[in-house]
Parts: structure tokens; sequence; C-alpha cells
């Protein structure tokens, strides 16, 4: 699941995992295509993980300095309570 700004988008599920029980001998040899199937799987992972926006250094250390400076004001209650709200009070 990759989430972005306009919304969550699913990534393609993964490849089933084989039945390790006594009840399936014959499934206990992988699938030729098998290997192809979790390569897919992870290229589309590393392509999420590649839209991901990268960190703007310089914005978070412009925000560190101005804090540190008393520019901006931190409130760690309305923090705390953003977080609940967001999160609908679950912990």
């Amino acid at each position: 699941m990759k989430i972005t700004s306009t919304g969550i988008t699913a990534l393609p599920a993964a490849a089933p995992v084989a039945d390790t029980s006594a009840a399936a001998p014959a499934q206990a040899a992988a699938s030729p295509d098998e290997p192809t199937r979790a390569s897919g799987v992870l290229e589309a992972a590393q392509s999420a993980l590649r839209a991901l926006p990268e960190i703007d250094e310089a914005k978070v250390a412009a925000v560190r300095d101005a804090l540190a400076r008393g520019e901006i004001r931190f409130d760690a209650g309305k923090l705390a309570g953003l977080i609940t709200r967001y999160h609908g009070g679950r912990e």
C-alpha cells in the first residue's frame, strides 16, 4: 500500500504462500514461475518506494533552526491531540 496526498494506492498482491503441511506433499516443489512472481512483487514495491518524495533536508534544517530560535512555537499537547484525532482515538 502506498499512501499519497491523493489517497491510498494498492500494490499488487504477494504470491500465495505454499502449504507446507503433510497434506500437501505434491506442492513441496515451487512452481517454475514462482521466482518471476516474487520478483514482480519486489519490483512493484521498489517502484512505489522510488515514487515517494525525497526529504527536503534544507527545509528540515530551516524548521529546526526556527524552532531553536523560538520563531516557531511547539505545542506538544496540540500535537498529541492531532495524532489522537487522526488515529480516531485508537491505541
